[in-house]
């Protein structure tokens, strides 16, 4: 009985450990491929999108608390490949796993539904899981380099403003991405996948031409998104707009297109501008598309069951009866049908 109760336990120990190795491999694969899309901005070395914070976020939304080791682990492995870890190390490293714990507290006080299923949900991601929590580790790892003398306070707020705008931009990206694939209900019919593959066909062609052409053609990226939000809600509208701010964010490292000549604070709040734009864009719209199927789903469901009792009414038969949880009639009444009526 013994030996019974020591599996019991051992099991959830191994999935927890095995759902927090996966989450550390992760959020270092990703912080590698965030760094090379970096920028200097002020002397410091700052990532337009950091999607380690989006798949932080997105861990702790799907498997709870449990997973911060993960979290911590890997962005140790990140800063690790980076320098020689110190004791600044161990700031940095609390900052980026306190940052996303707050995001889940955040958005589970708001009620946040892992579906997105409504606007308020697209909003609390935004504007709590976003743009408010990521301000600890903007102020952490920026306020940390200027103790540390590393960091002018001149330049303070520049990578400050870069470091915040770059991890909410990963939690817009990244995280409702993961949510949605994480649905076991995203399915497209076989004839929307013809309309995914023109879309697909259709970014590929159109984002590079808006980014790299040097008359700033960055807004013919929109209409884009609206088509994708529209069609294929959060998957098709967060895809179309990570892959619009990571070639945007490739053809400012360049110097090419639209960022071509100038200098690097303007390379970054244009970048910034547009990232955090089209995020914003496929985002809430995809959310406001999605709520409002949800509610056409429950109207059309509660026609169908009221057609199914007009039916049973029509034909003399009984309703299949009150929905669960109406309070039962009188016991024993009952009205005499019209013309049955006893007299004294």
């Amino acid at each position: 009985m013994a030996d019974v109760l020591v599996i019991r336990q051992f099991r959830p120990f191994t999935e927890v450990a095995l759902i927090s190795l996966a989450t550390a491999a992760c959020y270092y694969a990703a912080g590698r491929l965030g760094l090379l899309g970096s920028l200097v901005v002020g002397g410091a070395v700052a990532t337009p999108i950091w999607p380690p914070t989006g798949i932080a976020v997105a861990a702790l939304l799907l498997f709870g608390t449990r997973v911060w080791p993960g979290i911590a682990l890997g962005s140790f492995l990140v800063i690790a490949s980076l320098t020689t870890p110190g004791p600044t190390t161990v700031v940095n490293v609390v900052s980026n796993t306190v940052a996303p714990l707050c995001s889940l507290l955040l958005l589970r006080r708001a009620g946040f539904r892992h579906d997105m299923a409504r606007l308020r949900d697209g909003l609390a991601l935004v504007f709590l899981g976003g743009f408010g929590a990521m301000l600890i580790s903007a102020t952490a790892g920026v306020g940390l380099q200027v103790a540390t003398g590393s960091l002018d306070r001149d330049e303070f707020w520049a990578v400050w403003l870069a470091w915040w705008v770059g991890d909410t931009m990963g939690v817009l990206l990244v995280t409702p991405l993961l949510l949605a694939l994480a649905e076991p209900s995203v399915r497209f019919p076989a004839r929307r996948w013809k309309e995914a593959v023109l879309l697909g066909l259709t970014a590929l062609v159109l984002v590079p031409v808006a980014v790299l052409s040097p008359m700033s053609l960055l807004f013919l990226v929109f209409p884009l998104l609206v088509w994708a939000a529209l069609r294929f809600q959060f998957v098709g509208g967060v895809l179309c707009a990570l892959f619009a701010s990571v070639f945007a964010t490739f053809g400012a490292d360049a110097d090419k297109g639209a960022f071509f000549g100038l200098s690097e604070v303007e390379i970054m709040i244009k970048l910034q501008t547009f990232n955090g734009a089209a995020a914003l864009t496929a985002l809430l719209l995809a959310s406001i598309i999605t709520e409002q199927r949800a509610t056409r789903r429950s109207v059309r469901r509660a026609c169908e069951e009221l057609v199914e009792v007009l039916e049973h009414l029509a034909a003399g038969e009984p309703s299949p009866g009150p929905p669960a949880g109406s309070p039962p009639g009188p016991t024993g009444s009952r009205m005499a049908p019209p013309g049955d009526q006893r007299g004294p």
